[in-house]
């Protein structure tokens, strides 16, 4: 520009700042346009959606005002839950399979759950189960309830508290914020809870009193038995209680987690105040006090409930003071506690906390007496920091899962018959396993164990006993998650490390309620000289593994026990669960290096037969479901079965639903939480879902698989759940032996042939019991294998039944094989022996 005019000069700057200007302007323009674009595309996203959800909130409604809350059970004999649940869907037709997997009102984990209770709680309200039973069932539910509120509910309101009012993500519309949550679930439980106590005052109470058994009010006892309860409060009670006042000078005293307590009014008669205090139920005493006298042994089974002794003789406590009301209470603390394991030196440490803090948890239940006073609910509810929905009304006896430690007499002239109980059952001794060396058995080939109908004292227990004092022994491998402070299993992992055998044991602390116990056991490991690890951080370790290793002839062999359930003598007698004894060499490679990864710091990016989460686990049963989708496409055998306690992983549900999709039959057999829908056409109409109730907790896992006509079968510690599939340490072990292949077939067909204790889901996602009224009228679905001698008793006495029969005749077929002395007389071969375990 030199030698132009300065006019010149500073007319082409402003021309050249001009054309930027515009062309900014036009930047400035496109990008509001291509930020347009995408909003539509977002908001064409959301529409579909929220199209979508309208569609889900008008099904649930029309649900809902087609069957109100509160059906008599009656009316519908064996379907469970008694009402359509609030929220949920009935008819899911014409819903995107994207709104099948997500939607909160196709599925629901907290009304899922209190659904399958519902299902127990049949079994008290069902006239066929033996009536202590009954009494039992109750007690379960109630647990199962305790536990849910502290857990589940717990959760929710900790989400709420947090602020995750507004889901993240553009399917928000699809899923429910925890406060619906806990509206639904306030509206659900307090129907069960009416429904329990109904059972329990007009029925079970009521069939117990006319066999001998009796829980009596305190009006109810005479003039003697209202004096001995006035000697006993004097002697056993009023020193070990604490009347506390609530004033100014005396804060709201510390309420113990699922505890009774006693909320008192009282009036000073001296200057007409009126005061409030609370007395703490003892814990350490009995519940049920017994009122047998020397001269009336008839009253042996004849209890009153310690918090209505204390009550009557509170004038004790307070004296000179008017009592103008006394009613129990008991409260529940929330036990999802948060826990940040990254940031922990020490897991054990942390778990000692996470008690200490627990203890402590705010609470998110209050159970109250019906009667309780409007003002005195209130004080309690402010005092508690709950709200009005927290609050359960309860028209009897509190704190009903301590039904069955009523401390009832058996046998003799004034005992209770124990026909009013179920059939006694004493596990056996499994037919291979009796007699001889269990490392000879085992060498000759794969045993499976199934508890309790088979004797987990001699099977189990007495692998890990015997492998402690082998000399051959070298070196013990195993999980722990839960098991009992005095187990056998944990005295002889001590011994063996005593013995200088190398001891490797995996404690999981973080298993939930049980970790004092763990801890407990954890440092008794160690005082043995057990070499101990605490779990994984992020995760928890659920595989239920042991391994030994023998030094043999021919060199170092490896044993192995991958069972279902847990190494606990308690449970093993009342859940059913499956133990794999093999020592195939494959199989062996493959838990050494699980452990090398649970013990120390190893990677394994595969295993050459295990199925193991968090790693391979969900992605080779995606590979097997696939595989079964591309046989069905191309006319081949095809067919999955899933028997395990809860599904609810996405990514499984959607696969099962492209699987029915494909012409696979799907059978689903789910104890508990199922996030599959069953029955529907072009959704789910090749797939079945059924949950088995009974005397003992359904607990094992298998999984079936057609594979174009050669079926493979796995079982395993995973359920089809994120938490286990993602962030649990599992472990599914593939099933070699064809002779334990057909013995699991001829049980899956047992459990689909059930018309006793098995519950079928129906399309509007309730469950039928098949056998009980309109479940009588339900075809049966499967015709079992020719060879099957187990189904078709299945049918007429239950899976359970059936099998107790089963491995019963097991026993005596087996106690009938005699061989000759040389002197004519008979004798028995110890390897066919076979003995109860008592």
């Amino acid at each position: 520009m030199e030698g132009m005019p300065k006019e010149a000069i500073v007319a082409i700057k402003e021309k050249v700042s001009a054309l930027e200007s515009e062309v900014e302007a036009e930047r400035q323009r496109a990008k509001v346009l291509k930020d347009q674009v995408v909003a539509l595309s977002k908001e064409k996203t959301k529409s579909v959606v929220k199209e979508e959800a309208i569609k889900v909130a008008e099904k649930a409604a029309a649900a809902v005002s087609a069957c109100p809350l509160g059906e008599d059970l009656h009316e519908n004999e064996g379907l469970m839950p008694p009402h359509r649940q609030e929220g949920l869907l009935a008819d899911v037709s014409g819903l995107k399979m994207e709104t099948m997997v997500l939607a909160d009102a196709v599925y629901n984990k907290e009304l899922s759950w209190l659904a399958f209770n519902w299902r127990v709680l049949y079994m008290a309200v069902m006239p066929s189960t033996p009536i202590f039973e009954r009494l039992r069932f109750l007690a379960i539910t109630a647990r199962n309830l305790d536990e849910f509120f502290g857990k589940r509910v717990g959760g929710l309101k900790r989400q709420a508290a947090a602020g995750t009012a507004n889901l993240i993500g553009e399917r928000r519309e699809l899923m429910w914020s925890p406060n619906q949550q806990l509206k639904f679930v306030t509206k659900e439980v307090s129907t069960m809870v009416d429904v329990q106590i109904n059972t329990l005052l007009k029925d079970v109470l009521p069939e117990l009193a006319q066999q001998g058994i009796r829980l009596l009010d305190y009006g109810e006892l005479d003039h003697a038995q209202k004096s001995k309860m006035r000697k006993y409060f004097k002697s056993a009670l009023e020193p070990v209680l604490t009347p506390l006042a609530v004033d100014p000078g005396h804060p709201f005293p510390f309420i113990g987690n699922m505890t009774l307590s006693i909320a008192v009014t009282l009036r000073d008669p001296i200057d007409e105040d009126t005061e409030f205090a609370i007395v703490n139920v003892p814990t350490g005493v009995d519940r049920f006090i017994r009122l047998a006298q020397d001269d009336n042994p008839a009253m042996r089974n004849t209890f009153v409930c310690l918090e209505q002794v204390i009550i009557h003789n509170l004038g004790e406590l307070f004296g000179g003071m008017q009592i103008v009301a006394a009613h129990v209470f008991r409260v529940t603390r929330n036990a999802d506690v948060a826990r940040n394991e990254e940031e922990a030196e020490d897991l054990l440490e942390m778990i000692t906390d996470e008690m200490r803090e627990r203890k402590f948890a705010p609470f998110v239940r209050l159970e109250v007496d019906c009667e309780m006073p409007v003002d005195m609910q209130q004080r309690l509810t402010e005092e508690l920091q709950l709200s009005r929905d927290d609050v359960y009304r309860v028209c009897g006896p509190m704190a009903l899962g301590e039904l069955d430690s009523i401390p009832v007499q058996f046998g003799g002239q004034f005992g209770m018959d124990s026909s009013l109980q179920f059939t006694q059952w004493s596990p056996l001794t499994h037919t291979r396993l009796a007699g001889g060396d269990i490392f000879d058995t085992i060498r000759r080939g794969d045993v499976l164990v199934h508890h309790p109908y088979h004797s987990f004292a001699t099977s189990t227990q007495h692998f890990v006993e015997t492998a402690a004092r082998d000399p051959k022994v070298v070196a013990i491998k195993a999980t722990l998650y839960r098991t009992n402070s005095d187990s056998p299993v944990i005295r002889a992992l001590e011994i063996a490390a005593e013995m200088g055998k190398q001891v490797a044991v995996l404690v999981e602390l973080k298993a939930r309620f049980d970790e004092a116990r763990n801890v407990g056991f954890a440092q008794k490991l160690e005082d043995a000289g057990c070499n101990v690890a605490y779990g994984l951080v992020g995760l928890k370790t659920h595989c239920k593994c042991t391994m030994v290793v023998r030094q043999e002839e021919t060199g170092l062999r490896t044993y192995c026990h991958i069972g279902t359930g847990n190494y606990n003598p308690r449970t093993a007698s009342v859940y059913t669960d499956f133990g794999l004894f093999t020592c195939d060499p494959a199989l062996g490679q493959d838990v050494a290096d699980l452990f090398k990864y649970l013990t120390g710091y190893h990677r394994q990016k595969s295993y050459r037969k295990l199925l193991v989460a968090p790693g391979t686990m969900r992605r080779e049963f995606v590979r097997l479901i696939d595989r079964e989708i591309e046989n069905a496409r191309a006319g081949l055998p095809s067919g999955m079965v899933v028997k395990c306690n809860g599904l609810d992983d996405q990514v499984m549900i959607a696969k099962i639903y492209e699987a029915s999709n494909a012409g696979v039959h799907v059978d689903c057999i789910v104890r508990g939480i199922c996030g599959v829908r069953a029955g529907f056409k072009g959704i789910s109409d090749n797939i079945r879902v059924i949950s088995i109730i009974g005397r003992f907790l359904e607990h094992h896992r298998i999984f079936r698989f057609e594979n174009g006509g050669k079926p493979e079968y796995y079982i395993g510690s995973a359920d089809w759940m994120t938490r286990n599939l993602m962030r649990r340490v599992e472990v599914v072990t593939p099933v070699l032996d064809e002779s334990i292949k057909k013995e699991l077939q001829d049980i899956i067909e047992a459990c689909l042939c059930d018309r006793v204790g098995a519950w079928e889901m129906q399309p509007d996602g309730r469950y039928q019991l098949l056998g009980a009224g309109k479940g009588a009228l339900i075809p049966r679905a499967v015709i079992p294998n020719p060879g099957n001698r187990l189904a078709p008793r299945a049918e007429h006495i239950g899976f359970q039944g059936a099998l107790m029969e089963m491995i019963q005749r097991q026993k005596n077929k087996a106690k009938k094989v005699d061989f000759k002395k040389k002197d004519g007389r008979v004798q028995r071969p110890r390897r066919y022996e076979v003995f109860e375990d008592h």
